[in-house]
């Protein structure tokens, strides 16, 4: 028996495509999901740059609250230190 009509040879020559389509099809595929992870994956980055900042800002306005406060305990204690020799004095 010989295939020799015209659907048959393009039925043979879609099975012997079909693999490549296949592949080709899979590639394209992994090629969108590995653009959508660098897209996340310069989110990501961005996100943690931002927040490195937002850390140095706010470790900074700390260190400058607990410098304030200790101050202004030195300036409670000395008053209190005044307070006391007054009242021996008196």
């Amino acid at each position: 028996m010989q295939i020799d009509s015209a659907p048959a040879r393009l039925y043979i020559a879609q099975m012997a495509n079909d693999p490549i389509q296949k592949f080709e099809s899979e590639l394209r595929h992994l090629e969108k999901r590995v653009e959508a992870l660098v897209e996340v994956c310069e989110q990501l980055q961005d996100d943690n740059r931002s927040l490195k900042q937002r850390q140095e800002i706010l470790t900074a306005e700390r260190a400058t609250l607990l410098q304030k406060n200790e101050q202004v305990r030195a300036r409670v204690e000395a008053m209190i230190g005044r307070l006391k020799a007054m009242e021996q004095n008196a």
